[in-house]
């Protein structure tokens, strides 16, 4: 009868396991020794996040990365994690599935993060950041894909990840770190200078901020070192998404627990001050698995998500 009682208790232990892996609530990260930061709603550059909508495609599983586009009116662009084929989404900013498109030239290893910005002719362009680097054999060749941003046309025949638009061939860019491989899941790029940022995801100490030259098609770059960047948040470097604002004066950057909006100084000598900064903490609600951050094409408010079908797609929008 012991035995029995043990192996009974056992199959319920494995059973409650299951559950726990398939459902919500268990699937939100659990930081070992994590701290929340502390927030105060005065302090807090922007109103209190509200849900705009839930992201309508049951395509978005782990929507990872999260942009506004820089060309067209009520266009986000998101994207699965790793284990998807290389397929960008966009959605509107009520989380309405506006179409899927596969990026030609392009894999998707393990995608973290996606940014967008207009160059001075006028064209707006997605950068997809291959940035991913958990497991334990680490890449040393990183990647990021540059690609013209696809017109949004809600007339053209409603497309699935079987059934996708295509994009242009995507421009490719091969990168390492001047130290040691990193992970991280933070790409964003300047508005002025197309300068690409990585801010890589850290356990147990500050996350680094690197820089790369906008220089696709050529031989593999070497990031340059730029400095270290902490969160109010225990741990203070395991940043999983941020975003340049649109006009370079605003960083926001998010973790497990919240965002975190760097300001440059009004006299400023270069924008790589801003990582100096302290922050001001942005609550942005119960979400299960947050990973994604952007602000909307006008700098006004910010957009967040969190992995999982059917998710919320989060607002902020900035005090006047």
């Amino acid at each position: 009868m012991l035995f029995r009682t043990i192996a009974n208790n056992c199959l319920l232990v494995i059973f409650c396991g299951a559950v726990c892996l398939a459902g919500a609530a268990c699937r939100r990260p659990v930081v070992q020794g994590g701290r929340a930061p502390a927030f105060e709603p005065a302090g807090s550059p922007f109103e209190r996040t509200v849900v705009a909508g839930r992201i309508e495609s049951a395509e978005i599983t782990e929507s990872s990365g999260i942009t506004a586009s820089r060309c067209q009116e009520n266009v986000l662009w998101t994207h699965n994690d790793s284990g998807d084929g290389p397929y960008i989404f966009a959605i509107d900013k009520s989380g309405k599935d506006r179409g899927v498109w596969r990026v030609d030239n392009a894999d998707n290893r393990d995608w973290e993060d996606i940014a967008s910005y207009r160059d001075s002719s006028g064209r707006c362009f997605l950068l997809i950041g291959d940035i991913g680097n958990s497991g334990e054999d680490m890449r040393k060749k990183l990647t990021i894909y540059r690609v013209a941003e696809p017109a949004v046309n809600d007339e053209a025949p409603k497309s699935f990840r079987r059934s996708p638009r295509p994009t242009e061939a995507a421009e490719v860019l091969t990168f390492s770190y001047p130290d040691q491989p990193h992970d991280a899941e933070t790409l964003m790029v300047h508005p002025a200078s197309a300068d690409i940022y990585i801010v890589t995801k850290q356990k147990n100490k500050a996350a680094g901020v690197y820089r790369l030259r906008s220089e696709f098609g050529g031989e593999r770059l070497q990031a340059d070192w730029i400095g270290e960047l902490t969160v109010p948040a225990v741990p203070n470097g395991f940043v999983t998404g941020g975003e340049i604002a649109p006009d370079g004066s605003h960083v926001i950057i998010c973790d497990y627990f919240a965002a975190y909006e760097f300001t440059l100084p009004a006299r400023s000598s270069g924008f790589d001050e801003i990582w100096k900064q302290k922050p001001a903490v942005v609550e942005l609600g119960d979400r299960r698995q947050g990973e994604a951050i952007a602000y909307s094409g006008d700098g006004n408010a910010v957009f967040a998500t969190s992995e999982g079908t059917n998710g919320p797609l989060l607002r902020a929008a900035r005090r006047q």
